[in-house]
């Protein structure tokens, strides 16, 4: 009975059960999805008392996980091996077993495809592999970075196929990923999760199943608002590293130190914030996330011509770092074509082991293409992974004197801590910089 002992409705009665187990830790949660967003969720949440099942189809992480290892270089194995000797984490790739969760967060990849249009293949498929097991008493999480709408247009018929009443007997929402790997001051508990809800009472249920692990949530009110708002805090992003990309070559041409104008004007107390060029976007995130608006902004007769123009210039920066290390060879009396070339940093950004969408990748093939031979240099990566559209048959190349020597021009793609920028700024033949580490010298070209 409800307290004041008046009978609740069977479908009150459904939420009311399902917010007692969410918020006395009862529930069992299942992590669809155990990469960079989803083995950190299902962490966090074993870690604040819940059980948690982790779902994937890569036996490879299902087997590390058993084995108490970690695949992801900022995640601990002592954490793995912790949340598992509490009995509070399990991985499995059988799928049936999600019939048993309370709740199920799907955090699976939403890339583009060759037209850079909207691929939500990873997200059809795993609602397939889960719909069998969808039941009344559940809320049904995606935490995919999409365009507004998603949660309603492509996930919502799904659930409703099955008989299952949003908001009364099953509960829908939307909480976007906010993950920074490698952010030592902030962490998957710590950063603010904006959540929407399909209705009032989806909202209500995943407020409880998001507070007990986060430490602040920000509830908003729906899901078309939720997605947007992740799109946006990638997009700002975006459109401020197109501005400093584009300011580059000209401050450049001006002979002005860009980086020197960019540290001066962060002294602004005020109405300024940070924003640093590079060799172009990685991550899963800022290349990919614009694209997803301007995609669904054409249904409504719009083009994001702002967001579409800092795209152009932020894809255009690979181009532009592979002209200045042709220019800086030939001033050396020297081609591009048969040039040996050490790119230093292969991940999208320092400090991490990963690749996604790296700017990296491109000036590889980009190098490769003008007939340089290429090697790496990545403290995180001892083999080139194997990427889906993407194989480099290449391995780390250990930084010494004699190795950079060897080379007739070095990239610093990466800036990773790790590196030995000394050694690497006395002992390079020919530096590119594309991070601003190094004052420009008589060997050393910013780009």
């Amino acid at each position: 009975m409800h307290p004041g002992n008046v009978a609740l409705p069977s479908s009150n009665r459904v939420q009311f059960q399902l917010l007692e187990r969410l918020r006395l830790r009862q529930a069992l949660v299942c992590v669809v999805g155990l990469g960079y967003v989803g083995l950190p969720l299902s962490l966090t949440f074993s870690e604040s008392g819940y059980r948690v099942l982790g779902l994937d189809i890569d036996e490879s992480k299902i087997k590390a996980i058993a084995a108490c290892k970690t695949y992801i270089k900022h995640i601990g194995a002592n954490r793995i091996l912790k949340a598992r000797s509490q009995g509070l984490f399990d991985a499995t790739t059988d799928f049936a077993r999600a019939a048993d969760a309370d709740a199920l967060i799907l955090c699976v990849p939403t890339p583009l495809n060759q037209y850079r249009e909207p691929d939500l293949s990873f997200i059809r498929g795993t609602m397939a592999a889960l719909l069998p097991y969808l039941r009344p008493g559940q809320v049904l999480s995606l935490e995919s970075t999409t365009y507004p709408g998603t949660t309603e247009e492509e996930l919502r018929p799904l659930v409703e196929s099955r008989g299952l009443v949003i908001g009364e007997n099953f509960f829908l929402v939307y909480s976007p990923e906010r993950e920074d790997p490698g952010n030592a001051n902030f962490n998957t508990a710590t950063i603010p999760k904006v959540m929407g809800g399909s209705t009032a009472a989806c909202r209500e249920v995943g407020m409880a199943l998001y507070e007990q692990a986060i430490t602040q949530v920000v509830p908003v009110s729906s899901t078309q608002t939720a997605e947007m708002t992740k799109l946006l805090e990638n997009i700002h992003r975006a459109v401020n590293i197109g501005l400093m990309n584009e300011l580059k070559p000209l401050a450049d041409r001006m002979g002005i130190d860009l980086y020197e104008v960019i540290r001066a004007a962060a002294t602004k107390p005020f109405g300024f914030v940070p924003y640093y060029p590079g060799p172009g976007l990685g991550g899963h995130c800022i290349p990919i996330d614009p694209f997803y608006l301007t995609w669904k902004a054409r249904e409504y007769g719009m083009h994001t011509r702002f967001i579409e123009l800092a795209g152009e210039i932020n894809t255009a920066m690979p181009a532009y770092v592979i002209q200045k290390t042709a220019d800086a060879l030939n001033d050396a009396g020297k081609p591009l074509k048969s040039s040996r070339v050490l790119l230093l940093g292969i991940a999208y950004k320092k400090n991490i082991d990963d690749i996604r969408e790296s700017p990296s990748v491109e000036l590889i093939e980009l190098l490769r293409e003008k007939g340089a031979e290429v090697q790496y240099s990545d403290p995180f990566f001892a083999a080139f992974p194997r990427m889906r559209r993407h194989a480099f048959e290449l391995s780390n190349t250990p930084i010494s004197a004699e190795a950079l020597a060897g080379f007739d021009a070095v990239i610093l793609s990466t800036d990773h801590d790790a590196f030995d920028y000394e050694l690497i700024g006395a002992h390079s033949r020919l530096l590119i910089d594309t991070r601003g580490r190094f004052a420009p010298g008589a060997q050393i070209v910013r780009a």
